[in-house]
């Protein structure tokens, strides 16, 4: 299993709709984050950035991101999610929300 956290900025002015979307996330995009081998997943919220954990428990990460970002429902839902974001200018090349390294873990 492998432990992924990620960070974002969240425009002000968006915070009511995106919030608004993830309390009733659609069930498609529920159904594909268990299809592409995401469990445990939780975004959280501090003072205009977003926070995300989850855990990938596949064993191809890249097929299974792929499968994600290409899947027609998720480019849907995508395109009302990301307006909301403002990705950080530190990321690495190709990422919309920036990586951030494990320093410490307790099971």
């Amino acid at each position: 299993m492998k432990r992924i956290a990620e960070i974002i900025d969240l425009k002000p002015e968006c915070q009511e709709k995106y919030f608004a979307l993830h309390k009733k996330i659609w069930p498609e995009i529920e159904a594909l984050i268990y299809a592409c081998n995401i469990r445990n997943y939780t975004i959280f919220y501090r003072n205009g950035q977003l926070f995300a954990y989850y855990e990938y428990i596949g064993d191809d990460f890249e097929a299974d991101m792929k499968k994600m970002a290409e899947d027609p429902k998720n480019q849907e839902w995508w395109s009302v999610c990301k307006p909301c974001q403002s990705p950080l200018e530190d990321r690495k090349e190709g990422e919309w929300w920036a990586s951030m390294e494990e320093v410490w873990h307790q099971d």
